[in-house]
């Protein structure tokens, strides 16, 4: 009988796990926290409060792993709709309406999890409050895991076929790839110090009018954001994001002061006469931080990484719950006992493009210490270039809107039909010549 053991139960960890219990006999999670029956925030999770995206791409691969999930996601009060539906204000512009019909799902992070939970505790078996001692094995093979119980302080050994580390940012494995004289992954890292706070509301009738939610980053000289998010209960999740000593401050006058500073009104405009439902909540983050595994040639057979323990993103963008769910798919477009070096390979595959979208966009802030190379210099002008044009060009709008929700590569934006439309977009907004047709552009299609 084959055996995986999947550390820990967050999204990367119960998507690894639902994907594992196809080729594997037995498959068993192991969780420090007490999980919540249902819908509600847990300790393990400290950012949960805040919004969370589930990009288009997420949700197709979701919907694809447990299928139904955005039917009963909405059964139980989720939001769902189009992208067309989303106001963008991106980079000091304003987007012309997203034309199209991808689908488009908003809840809080605490109602996806739980149903995802709930989905996968009938693959698959869960133990919760153990804490993860150590790897059993060598440097050449892991064969299991050490656990201890919180509450008796027993420990346990799971012998296993398969160890799955997605315990997050504050994995271990490095640590233990070095104690067994194995080599530790560099980190490939950039520095943000994102601060934001967050606050839950009922928001007045009509205060985003026929849109259903507000994505505002920040813009040249204004090195603020913010964002308005539609969750379960008819409330909305209202988020204030800066950086460095420019932080979302904690208070409630504060708060709304920082909110009117923005470089668009739109998510001030949502907040009058928003009643608060709970608490302002603040969260920073550090980093962007990738762990290369993939560059590794000494990976213990039975050993693989994935979700935040490889990879972690700046989340202003969105991103960490959909590339989770693209790392499962990965896992399970490996036949057989998964290689660990051709998983990380996968993974690597996954990351890279999400990676340089997210970091490039985050080397546009002065603030922010990082390699700048001119290759970085032309594609950031570019990508400005893209985002003025999305201004007056609802195509273009939808395609950075695609790239952004991992539903196309980026380089489909250097098409040659939509590199002549960022062109026209420059001088139409000069000169103000309507948007061409696709038929009048040379490679369009």
């Amino acid at each position: 009988m084959t055996h995986a053991v999947v550390l820990g139960a967050s999204m990367a960890g119960l998507l690894a796990a639902r994907v594992l219990s196809e080729s594997f006999d037995h498959v068993t999670v192991v969780e420090r926290d007490t999980l919540p029956t249902g819908a509600a925030d847990r300790r393990g999770v400290p950012q949960g409060r805040h919004p969370h995206v589930l990009l288009p791409r997420g949700r197709e691969v979701l919907e694809e792993l447990l299928p139904g999930l955005t039917d009963a996601l909405v059964a139980r009060g989720a939001v769902t709709g189009t992208s067309g539906q989303i106001r963008f204000l991106l980079a000091g512009h304003r987007f012309l309406p997203v034309p199209g019909t991808t689908r488009t799902l908003m809840l809080s992070r605490a109602l996806l999890e739980s149903h995802v939970r709930q989905e996968v505790r009938g693959l698959v078996d869960v133990r919760e409050r153990r804490d993860v001692v150590g790897l059993l094995g060598d440097r050449t093979r892991v064969t299991g895991v050490q656990v201890r119980d919180r509450d008796t302080a027993q420990e346990q050994v799971l012998d296993a076929d398969l160890v799955v580390d997605a315990t997050g940012r504050a994995s271990r494995t490095p640590v233990w790839l070095a104690e067994r004289g194995g080599t530790a992954p560099r980190e490939d890292r950039v520095t943000v110090d994102v601060g934001y706070t967050t606050g839950r509301f009922r928001l007045r009738p009509g205060a985003l009018g026929d849109q259903q939610a507000v994505l505002l980053s920040a813009a040249p000289g204004v090195p603020r954001g913010g964002a308005v998010f539609p969750v379960e209960g008819g409330e909305h999740l209202v988020v204030l994001i800066g950086g460095f000593d420019d932080r979302p401050p904690a208070d409630p006058e504060g708060y709304h002061r920082f909110a009117a500073t923005l470089p668009f009104p739109d998510v001030a405009d949502a907040l009058v006469g928003a009643e608060p439902v709970g608490p302002l909540r603040v969260t920073r983050f550090p980093a962007n931080a990738w762990r290369r595994y993939d560059l590794l040639d000494d990976l213990p057979a039975g050993l693989l990484v994935l979700g935040d323990a490889v990879c972690s993103f700046n989340p202003v963008y969105g991103q960490g719950m959909t590339v989770a769910a693209l790392q499962a798919l990965a896992l399970r477009g490996l036949t057989g006992a998964p290689d660990p070096r051709a998983h990380a390979r996968a993974v690597a595959r996954v990351v890279r493009p999400v990676w340089d979208l997210t970091v490039g966009a985050d080397l546009q802030d002065p603030r922010v210490d990082g390699p700048r190379t001119r290759a970085g210099r032309l594609v950031g002008a570019y990508i400005g270039r893209v985002q003025a044009a999305a201004a007056v060009d609802p195509a273009v709008a939808k395609a950075f809107v695609q790239v952004t929700g991992l539903l196309a590569p980026p380089p489909s934006l250097m098409r040659p039909d939509r590199v002549a439309r960022v062109a026209w977009a420059s001088l139409r907004s000069s000169r103000r010549f309507p948007a061409p047709r696709t038929s009048e552009l040379t490679g369009a299609g």
